[in-house]
């Protein structure tokens, strides 16, 4: 449980500052381009309630398949090794499975996915110009430095199994490649 608390607490600390700063670049960046700081239009509200309610599905699927501490241990060994420059084929305590089930058939990253389109509903509910701004930041993030580390370590964990798997499923787009995944088990580390 020890593990638990400190995963929450810096795994949680670092999600937190990097969506802020990223929210907060957003804002400088609205006041600095003098930028409209909204845009309320009813039909991107509707729309954003909609994209809203579709981001949080990916998530919450994948909590049929992964437990939230499995997830939050996993976050935090990836936060540990990128932030003090450990090896990526260090397990350092991973002890998970590679499941390629649920939205994981679909995504190979289905919480980065659910967080991307989540923020961009609440973007357009509010019509806040910032909010939309920090939506980019978040996902060029995700898809420049968080994902291209996680899918290094992933293949040095689950070796050939994770290559194949990846070439099989899109990152975050669903439908944009699939030739059908011959393997589609949870298998163990190596």
């Amino acid at each position: 449980m020890k593990l638990f608390a400190k995963a929450i607490l810096v795994a949680g600390s670092i999600i937190y500052l990097l969506i802020t700063g990223f929210f907060w670049l957003s804002w400088l960046l609205v006041r600095f381009l003098s930028l409209p700081t909204s845009f309320h239009l009813s039909i991107l509200m509707i729309v954003g309630r909609i994209i809203l309610i579709a981001g949080a599905l990916p998530a919450l699927w994948l909590l049929k398949y992964r437990s939230p501490l499995s997830m939050i241990v996993s976050t935090y060994f990836t936060f540990v090794k990128m932030f003090t420059l450990t090896s990526v084929s260090s397990l350092g305590g991973r002890t998970e499975l590679l499941v390629v089930e649920g939205p994981q058939k679909y995504v190979r990253h289905p919480l980065y996915l659910s967080a991307v389109t989540t923020f961009l509903g609440w973007a357009l509910i509010t019509g806040s110009t910032p909010s939309l701004l920090g939506v980019g930041f978040i996902f060029v993030w995700y898809v420049c430095v968080q994902i291209p580390f996680e899918e290094k370590e992933l293949c040095a964990i689950f070796g050939d199994q994770y290559v194949r798997y990846s070439k099989d499923v899109p990152m975050m787009i669903p439908f944009t490649k699939r030739r059908g995944m011959e393997d589609e088990r949870s298998v163990s580390p190596k």
